[in-house]
């Protein structure tokens, strides 16, 4: 005969024994540990009701933030391109490079802007389209007998 299993759902689950405390129950009189001041200590800014200061307040001091010079500014739409090297499209050889190609060889992510860089040597014939290229990555690709089309 089969044993009754109790089963285990969110609402049967209980806390380990000791790992729960009973709440303080501050500003209930002497007897509780936790009258009179109720954990605030005596006086001061941190005892009033409200008493907290800000993030980054130093107390009336010149506060770092406005201590330090602010300078530049970061466009918030600037598009990194990945980098390829030369090196890495020797596959490429009489073909044509684009951004899909790339992708399809495992070469480069899909769907993010590539720009070719000049480590290494350019494939023979190879025919650039749609990429962005360096200036060094250009001239290895021309003398190869490529050529670049934007």
């Amino acid at each position: 005969m089969a044993e009754k299993v109790e089963r285990i759902g969110l609402d049967t689950l209980k806390a380990p024994r000791g790992s729960t405390h009973p709440p303080k129950r501050k500003g209930r009189g002497p007897g509780s540990g936790h009258g009179k001041t109720s954990g605030h200590g005596h006086k001061g800014q941190k005892a009033r009701t409200g008493g907290h200061v800000r993030p980054g307040f130093e107390g009336g001091q010149m506060p770092l933030i406005r201590r330090v010079p602010k300078r530049g500014f970061t466009n918030p739409f600037k598009v990194d391109a990945q980098a390829v090297n030369l090196e890495a499209l020797k596959a490429f050889a009489g073909r044509e490079v684009t951004a899909a190609s790339l992708a399809e060889a495992g070469i480069a992510r899909a769907g993010e802007p590539v720009k070719l860089l000049g480590d290494g040597d350019a494939p023979q014939g190879m025919v650039v389209r749609g990429l962005k290229v360096s200036a060094t990555a250009r001239a290895k690709i021309e003398a190869a007998g490529g050529r670049i089309e934007e």
